[in-house]
């Protein structure tokens, strides 16, 4: 499975690339975070001058990151002479200033120079000196340029890694045209001006209804701002239908509870009303789905009364975390439930009909049944006197 960017089962890139020369590396670590690098920039020709832990090392091909490839075709020399002997054109990188006539390139300009030199066939390489102290005077002096890098001068001493990969990053750089290996994926096509307009109408209705375009003489300014946001975003179709939709969804919220719901708190208590009216008559679904259901439609259709009370029991310090609102207890819902104190809350709404009562008896003997103390709590004194419910009902949850 393709892990961060790397995938084995892609090709990979077929470059006349340069070769890596790698002089005394210290740690085989170094070795292995090399050939990542240059894997990273579709490098693959290693070569180590004495490297000092020996060759093969386990811990090069523990830091690869999977570059077998490179590692499996590691060329090993016992001079700097021999490993550069057939490049037509050497590269060597230091931070420091070795006092020597030759070209002076930065690692852009070295690229460039690189990719011209292969695509005659001939073979360049780039040198890398050692850990601790880099390349000596007689090795820079075996090159045809130095390449350094703009470094913060007080602190110019890069991980071998690091330079190896800025050197990669410059080559294939070049030797792509600096190509992206994808871009953004053209989901949908332009949003025409058409759409634009419609979408805008609308948005500029549901402004007007709020009275959010307000006062009058800022109006138009107000509406050339708004349109220059979407304008600039350079929509998609996709992108206006799914603002439009949100808009749309924001717009009936707001007619319909505008406290949370779907129906207001008159409207929910009718709701309730007619579910036990309809339990009662034997119209009851003791099926698990269809009580989800029925749980989640409550959820959503508090009562104003059910909603202050919700509020008060979440925030309340007394009952924070221990009440669930509307939740299935067997294949009875009451209006709250706490299952660590086995506590069930029923309010009772003015004017009820006959039937409501007796389906919340029956709920009330099922739930005492079960052990779970049911207590009924009037809708009025919720809103009348929220303090005294809440003092009431910790004695109840203390006892």
């Amino acid at each position: 499975m393709a892990g961060s960017g790397t995938d084995k089962s892609k090709r990979q890139t077929d470059l006349a690339g340069p070769v890596v020369i790698l002089v005394e590396p210290q740690l085989g670590e170094n070795i292995g975070m090399c050939a990542r690098a240059m894997g990273n920039f579709g490098l693959k020709r290693l070569r180590l001058v004495k490297p000092r832990d020996g060759w093969p090392n386990i811990a090069a091909t523990r830091a690869s990151a999977g570059a077998d490839h490179i590692l499996d075709a590691v060329e090993l020399f016992d001079s700097v002479e021999a490993a550069v002997a057939d490049c037509a054109l050497l590269f060597a990188t230091t931070a420091r200033a070795h006092d020597q006539a030759k070209p002076v390139r930065g690692p852009e300009a070295a690229a460039q120079e690189i990719v011209a030199a292969t695509a005659t066939g001939a073979t360049a390489g780039i040198m890398f000196g050692r850990e601790r102290h880099g390349l000596e005077n007689d090795e820079v002096a075996l090159a045809n340029r130095i390449v350094t890098f703009p470094v913060n001068p007080a602190f110019a001493s890069l991980n071998l890694a690091q330079a190896v990969l800025l050197m990669g990053y410059e080559w294939f750089k070049h030797a792509t045209g600096g190509a992206l290996p994808f871009d953004m994926p053209e989901r949908s096509e332009p949003a025409s001006q058409h759409q634009m307009q419609a979408f805008f109408d609308n948005l500029v209705a549901e402004l007007d209804r709020v009275e959010f375009l307000r006062p009058p003489e800022k109006r138009d300014t107000m509406l050339v701002n708004l349109r220059n946001i979407f304008t600039r975003m350079d929509p998609t179709k996709q992108d206006i239908h799914t603002l439009h939709g949100a808009i749309m969804a924001i717009a009936e919220g707001r007619k319909g509870p505008a406290k949370g719901g779907v129906l207001d708190g008159e409207q929910a208590t009718r709701l309730r009303a007619l579910l036990a009216e309809r339990a009662a008559a034997g119209g009851g679904d003791a099926d698990g789905g269809s009580l989800r259901g029925l749980a989640r439609m409550l959820r959503r259709n508090p009562t104003d009364a059910e909603r202050l009370l919700w509020e008060h029991l979440r925030k309340d310090r007394r009952f924070a975390g221990t009440f669930k609102r509307q939740t299935p207890v067997g294949r009875h819902i009451p209006d709250f439930v706490s299952f660590p104190h086995r506590i069930a809350i029923e309010l009772v709404n003015p004017d009820e009909s006959d039937a409501i009562a007796t389906d919340r008896t029956a709920r009330k003997d099922w739930l005492e049944a079960r052990d779970y103390r049911v207590v009924l709590i009037e809708a009025a004194a919720v809103e009348r006197d929220i303090a005294d419910v809440l003092g009431r009902l910790e004695v109840v949850v203390k006892g």
